[in-house]
């Protein structure tokens, strides 16, 4: 899983511009490197005068993701969620939609035309969300990852001289109570579902763990005045964080009523929005419950294969029953469960594994490799209970900085039973999988590609499905190279793993759209594609708390698989497969229709 740098801690809610601000770095004209293109030399440049506006709007006016992106001069202020800011934000919106609607975009270079259509989907995608969704009024995650993103994002990385960041994680902290009371301002508790409620109430000292943790260590870094500030600013919020606590634990929790289901409607605008795919939701649904069959029937066959000489092996007929074939797979799977680490080994072995991964994608000349460093590191608790890891890269505009791999820890609260269900889904072979699909040559290596892209824009607008569709694209290739000395039971395990997210597809929108029960959600993870309780339990958490972010790891895994039939079909024998990743990844990270269209020469649509 990657963190969006859109959603969580922004709401999608952008300020408009003063002429007095200073301007970011400018795009990069790409129109140079499109010789064949018969644009508009004056459109294409009306364009990247707006696109330029519009990232100057935008990063001005979210503090928080202009710090993570690698904008550094809004340091020390934070997004104003304020009825007047939405409001400014909702304008601003509106007026670059509208000037960008006047550009004929077929007068523009191909590769305008691609940061046209993301910025458009994008425009009308904040539009929607201020005046339809109005995720601000019944969404409290959003805010409480705003106020953890505003220290984190400071202090995580080593961009600047730690007492520059110490002042302005200062000033940042003396304005996060007022993103507390706009929250309690904002929120209408009665719309908010339960579980949003909980998990924000659970979330809310994580906030606290970043000071103790990020912060104080570094404090006598400041002498003075400067100290004093910031110690007056820790004390300042810790009073904040603990009245929120008692409204969110007084007031939000017990009076949380609304419908975290958010219905077909809304749903499929969301997805639409979400994906920029060129699937719709009944299309996924169809391709998704066929690939569960397909797979299924891949893993009964290697079942077979590691079971055939095992005196306790089930039945293993060649054309099985349902029941035969799962117990068949459920067999074969013990096999790989059996080897799996301790509780307290879990970052080692991801750390390990990343190594591993490494070494195999350099000694098979998979992809050309970055030179970032990565580093492996147990998730903040702020964004702790929505996965089990993530890739945090750096932001397009900071070079050479580290990426994280985030893992969460297992929770000390566990039972002995819930610990165990959670090692056999995390099993040591799942664990390579898990460092290749957030780190090499997954998220990391291509969050690293995705920076070297000349457009800014297309950055900073990092497509969801692409990454996560890329990441899990390359799962199946690592396999296909012979990964793990070509054990079968690492295919069996990569196969569990791929049905994860084609079952994610189905599981969202059964949940928004098709009102399913948590008991059908279960039947759907546990019984026919192979998870783990603890597993199950905690994607139907994360399936209640968001919605049309679980489709981007099928729709784009499958828009990946198709483009590269595509061009093996037109190369024929000169298909090269690491000149054809690295052709992939040099175009930073926009809807993968658009890499077809620009790597097949097919029209930009």
């Amino acid at each position: 899983m990657r963190p969006s740098l859109l959603a969580a801690a922004l709401l999608t809610a952008t300020l408009s511009l003063s002429a007095c601000q200073p301007q970011s770095p400018p795009l990069a004209d790409t129109t140079a490197s499109q010789p064949e293109s018969k644009s508009d030399a004056q459109a294409d440049a009306r364009f990247a005068e707006l696109a330029q506006r519009w990232l100057d709007g935008w990063l001005a006016l979210n503090p928080v993701a202009a710090t993570q992106i690698g904008d550094h001069r809004f340091d020390d202020q934070v997004d104003d969620l304020s009825a007047a800011g939405r409001q400014k934000a909702l304008d601003f919106s509106k007026e670059m939609l509208a000037e960008l609607e006047a550009i004929d975009v077929a007068t523009l270079s191909r590769e305008n035309q691609v940061d046209a259509a993301i910025l458009r989907n994008q425009l009308r995608g904040e539009i929607w969300n201020a005046e339809t969704l109005q995720s601000w009024a019944w969404d409290p995650q959003a805010y409480t990852g705003l106020a953890g993103g505003a220290i984190y994002n400071l202090m995580a990385r080593e961009f600047a001289p730690m007492p520059e960041r110490l002042n302005a994680a200062a000033a940042r902290m003396e304005k996060i109570p007022q993103v507390f009371a706009q929250m309690r301002e904002n929120i209408d508790p009665a719309r908010v579902p339960k579980i949003h409620a909980e998990t924000v109430a659970k979330q809310n000292a994580g906030v606290l763990s970043l000071i103790d943790q990020l912060v104080m260590p570094a404090a006598d870094q400041l002498q003075g005045a400067d100290r004093e500030r910031l110690d007056a600013a820790v004390a300042t919020l810790r009073e904040a964080v603990a009245e929120h606590q008692a409204w969110l634990d007084d007031t939000l929790v017990p009076n949380a009523n609304g419908e975290f289901r958010i219905g077909q409607a809304l749903y499929d605008q969301k997805l639409q929005f979400s994906l920029n795919a060129s699937l719709s939701r009944e299309e996924i649904k169809q391709r998704a419950t066929a690939e569960i069959e397909r797979v299924r029937e891949e893993m009964y066959g290697i079942a077979r294969t590691v079971l055939a000489d095992r005196e306790d092996a089930p039945e293993l007929p060649d054309a099985p029953s349902g029941d035969q074939q799962q117990r068949a797979i459920e067999a074969a799977l013990e096999l790989a469960y059996a080897d799996r680490p301790a509780r307290e080994d879990v970052v080692e072995l991801a750390t390990e594994t990343t190594r591993v991964a490494t070494d195999f994608v350099r000694e098979k000349d998979l992809v050309t490799l970055p030179d970032d460093p990565v580093k492996i590191i147990l998730m903040p608790e702020f964004q702790q209970g929505v996965a089990v890891a993530y890739c945090d890269s750096p932001g397009p505009l900071d070079k050479g900085l580290d990426t994280f791999y985030a893992v969460s820890p297992i929770p000390d609260d566990w039972t002995d039973e819930q610990v165990d269900s959670f090692l056999r889904e995390y099993n040591t072979r799942m664990i390579h999988l898990l460092s290749i699909h957030e780190a090499m040559p997954g998220h990391y290596l291509e969050g690293a590609h995705s920076a070297d892209h000349p457009s800014t824009l297309r950055a900073v607008l990092r497509s969801g499905p692409f990454a996560e569709g890329w990441a899990v694209y390359t799962e199946d290739v690592m396999a296909d190279a012979g990964y793990y000395d070509s054990d079968p039971l690492f295919r069996l395990v990569q196969l569990k793993f791929y049905l994860r997210s084609v079952s994610n597809a189905i599981l969202d929108q059964g949940i928004h759209v098709d009102n399913w029960t948590r008991e059908q959600a279960m039947d759907l993870m546990v019984n026919q594609t192979f998870q783990q309780e603890r597993e199950a339990a905690g994607k139907w958490v994360r399936a209640q708390l968001t919605s049309a972010q679980l489709p981007t790891y099928f729709v784009g895994a499958q828009e990946h698989f198709d483009m590269r039939k595509a061009v093996e079909a037109r190369d024929g024998d000169a298909f090269n497969l690491k000149a054809y990743h690295d052709a992939v990844l040099s175009h930073g990270a926009p809807p993968v229709r658009y890499v077809r269209q620009l790597m097949l020469d097919e029209p930009i649509k």
